[in-house]
């Protein structure tokens, strides 16, 4: 199959996310996923390799300059682009010559490697200047701009085909909107960033429920150029309590031709990404629809073996059902969402009027619930180990909510009060994280009620 690794359009992964790096076996893995997917791109920029962030000014030592050098032929022989970023906005001086010096010594490091297409990233810094660079630069977005097309000059005059990569302070619509940066912050990047430099931008949010041609093309009327997408959707590392298995939605197919790549930074854990990455692919190379249900479904169907076990072989079924519960950021799978539905509907009768539906829904909280458990038994174990912790959670949640509807639909306990012998106060649900989210409500229209009943 033809690849896109000679165009223009980025479209593949980052590895951009806070926490553990990915091992070099689930890299490889991946750009096995990306080949064989038709994607052409990866983007090193893991938050917490410390090099690429907290000490940037520092080289690779030989063992680590070694793996990245596999990195970068391995994504060649598989004719992917590898992008190395560096992160330098936590405390560069915009105004002292010697910075820009310590960053042509790393990416001299990684031109020695083999690197051809770099990305220096100004994100998720400190939103103030230090005097000297105010006094000289007047802005955070004229600062950035020259230290970024002074690097890329220096780059290309070494590696003419390099592709050259920039996220700004502010990277969506709502930090733009509250000038982060600085006033005007967009508009002096779109004037004096060379124009041959690639834009990040992650949509009207940082996770972004949808990206429309409407906002991107606004968008570029200020950057002047059309901006590339790092796609948060299936990001998690800002909640450890979930990850996000459902497929590439939001986004029309028309969103391809109005920007210039689709990057998507997933799950920090590895095994998650299966669906995320296989159906950002098969968007990449779809036609003119995109059915994102039916896309989900079919990777699920692909994924399955994943799922391998020392006993009888999990359902499809029972798969899907546990990937709705793990759906997106703003919504339940189907099924998970009338699971749900159905449950809450029920509590609000009256437990005299539940009758059969109280035992259908007892027979579907134990078949996912069942299904759960069963993943101890996964050969895939770097798959279970992510699982675990979050399903484990699931589980118990299950659980109580089955034994609740059993205790009141029996006779006599319909207006009985519940005393769970396993789920006590303090080791269930309990915690600091926990007794603070109780004390503040957030509704759905995203105002916040403080919760009176706390305790």
């Amino acid at each position: 199959m033809a690849t896109q690794a000679t165009t223009n359009f980025l479209a593949g992964v980052i590895e951009g996310f806070y926490g553990p790096p990915w091992t070099q076996a689930e890299r490889f893995e991946l750009f096995d996923w990306m080949a064989r997917g038709g994607l052409n791109t990866y983007f090193y920029a893991p938050k917490d390799d410390l090099k690429q962030r907290a000490i940037w000014r520092e080289l690779y030592v030989a063992t680590e300059a070694q793996a990245l050098g596999q990195l970068i032929q391995t994504c060649r022989q598989r004719e992917l682009r590898f992008v190395y970023a560096l992160s330098p906005g936590l405390d560069i001086r915009y105004s002292d010559a010697t910075e820009l010096d310590n960053l042509k010594r790393r990416f001299e490091q990684m031109l020695a490697l083999g690197c051809q297409n770099f990305s220096l990233l100004f994100d998720d810094i400190p939103d103030r200047m230090d005097p000297a660079d105010r006094q000289r630069f007047g802005s955070f977005a004229s600062a950035q701009c020259h230290v970024v097309n002074a690097l890329f000059r220096w780059t290309r005059e070494r590696c003419p085909p390099a592709r050259f990569l920039f996220c700004p302070t502010p990277y969506c619509g709502r930090m733009a909107a509250a000038q982060l940066g600085g006033e005007n912050y967009l508009a002096t990047v779109g004037r004096e960033l060379l124009p041959e430099i690639d834009i990040f931008w992650t949509g009207p949010e940082i996770i972004s429920r949808e990206i429309t041609v409407a906002h991107v093309q606004e968008l570029q009327t200020v950057l002047r150029r059309k901006p590339l997408i790092w796609d948060n959707l299936h990001a998690n590392d800002y909640d450890g309590r979930r990850f996000f298995c459902g497929p590439y939605s939001g986004r029309s197919p028309e969103l391809r031709g109005a920007v210039s790549g689709l990057l998507l930074n997933p799950n920090t854990e590895f095994p998650f990404n299966f669906v995320a990455v296989h159906t950002l692919a098969a968007f990449v190379r779809g036609g003119g629809s995109w059915d994102a249900r039916q896309a989900y479904l079919a990777a699920m169907g692909e994924w399955l073996p994943y799922f391998a076990t020392s006993g009888s072989p999990l359902a499809l079924a029972d798969l899907i059902l546990l990937g709705d519960c793990y759906y997106l950021p703003y919504e339940d799978g189907a099924e998970a969402k009338a699971l749900f539905e159905h449950a809450r509907d029920l509590l609000t009768r009256n437990p005299a009027t539940w009758g059969g539906e109280a035992v259908t829904l007892r027979q579907h909280l134990a078949r996912l619930r069942e299904f759960c458990f069963r993943l101890t038994e996964l050969r895939h174990r770097p798959l279970f180990y992510a699982l675990n912790r979050r399903v484990w959670e699931l589980r118990e949640e299950l659980d109580l909510l089955e034994r609740y509807i059993a205790f009141k639909s029996a006779p006599g306990n319909q207006n009985a009060d519940y005393h769970p012998d396993s789920h006590l106060p303090g080791t269930y649900r309990g915690g600091m994280a926990a007794r603070l989210q109780r004390l503040l409500l957030l509704r759905a229209d995203g105002t916040i009620a403080v919760e009176l009943e706390c305790e």
